[in-house]
């Protein structure tokens, strides 16, 4: 996973051009341009094996950690293409929304995302909305009272998302303008529980609203970060001199995540699938987790794993999505010992288990 300098330092500054499209003007967002046959093609075949798992195979939102719909005639109609296409490329951060930019560690180039980016905008057939980029004046104190009232049911106490966006994440509000955020709060997101509140709240409490949201801004960049080199098969093995775990499960599929950090700290012997895209393995994974990422075909999904008595334990954040399509696809080529960690990577971390991530020293 080696990058030319050349192709860093393009990149680098292609999307810190890209970002400041975002707050420049209104005019010098990035229109819709079409695409050729072979380009929408391919843009749909990314959607259905990079997408569709939690977006849904139609784009309709909530198949898995409920992801957005993208037929959104609001969310679509106000997003410009470069948000969009910021969104696929970096993803958001401590969320199950990954990045899926190739400098990221991601499967997608620039190309493939601004390609799909485009095509999700013109399946959509929302119309695009030019919204002022000027800030909202409003009172972020009054706004968190507001917020607490109305939106943590769905976004959460400290706006870290449950069933809804997380709207304290950073790359999200790296390129959310005022004038976004408030026209969501406004008229809501049609095909998805985010109900209009322009009935139920004045013009002064969403100005509130808006500017408390805002003010949970944190510093970040789009910057490509050094990767890491790929486990060769060899290193799949966790621990191959060790006692094979005895795993009690769950449904005949699920094991619970103290079983398997128990087993970890005794030395057993097994493989660890983080199924999530390769990006975010890059960034934080369980220790000797090798990346089998869920958009895997079934005809490499097995590649250099041991099919003995070899306990293969895969995990996601959704926290079942991801990892359930991958042992779906073992179990279908007769690997036996196979599992699910329960509660997923999140609450793996919060539960205080040990994680690796970033380029070792």
């Amino acid at each position: 996973m080696t990058r030319s300098l050349n192709h860093s330092v393009f990149t680098r500054c292609y999307f810190l051009i890209l970002f400041s499209f975002c707050i420049v003007s209104a005019d010098a967002q990035i229109r819709n341009a079409p695409l050729t046959k072979i380009d929408a093609e391919k843009a749909y075949q990314n959607y259905q094996q990079y997408c569709a798992l939690c977006h849904g195979k139609e784009r309709e939102g909530n198949a898995a950690d409920f992801a957005p719909s993208l037929r959104s005639n609001s969310l679509m109609s106000t997003m410009p293409l470069n948000f969009l296409a910021s969104s696929i490329g970096f993803g958001r951060p401590n969320t199950a929304m990954a990045a899926y930019l190739s400098d990221s560690g991601g499967p997608l180039t620039m190309k493939d995302i601004f390609t799909l980016a485009i095509w999700l905008k013109h399946e959509s057939g929302a119309q695009t909305i030019s919204l002022p980029l000027k800030p909202i004046d409003g009172d972020p104190v009054t706004g968190s009272s507001v917020y607490q009232q109305n939106c943590t049911e769905c976004h959460g106490e400290k706006a870290e998302g449950i069933t809804a966006p997380a709207l304290a994440n950073p790359a999200f509000l790296a390129f959310a303008t005022d004038e976004y955020i408030k026209y969501a709060i406004v008229n809501g997101r049609d095909d998805t529980e985010m109900s209009p509140f322009k009935e139920t709240l004045s013009d002064r409490q969403i100005n509130d609203l808006t500017a408390y949201i805002r003010s949970l801004t944190s510093g970040w960049s789009p910057e490509p970060k050094e990767l890491s080199p790929y486990p060769k098969p060899g290193e799949y093995v966790t621990n191959p001199n060790g006692k094979h775990p005895d795993f009690k499960l769950i449904k005949n599929r699920y094991v619970p995540m103290a079983q398997v950090a128990q087993a970890i700290k005794e030395g057993k012997r097994m493989v660890l699938l983080d199924t999530r895209t390769t990006s975010e393995w890059h960034n934080a994974h369980i220790p000797g987790a090798i990346p089998i990422p869920y958009y895997i075909t079934e005809d490499k999904v097995d590649e250099g794993l041991p099919n003995d008595e070899t306990w293969i334990i895969a995990y996601c954040a959704c926290p079942h999505a991801a990892s359930d399509k991958i042992i779906n696809m073992l179990r279908k080529k007769g690997f036996k010992n196979t599992a699910v960690i329960d509660e997923g990577f999140f609450n793996w971390i919060n539960a205080g288990h040990p994680i690796i991530g970033g380029k070792p020293e």
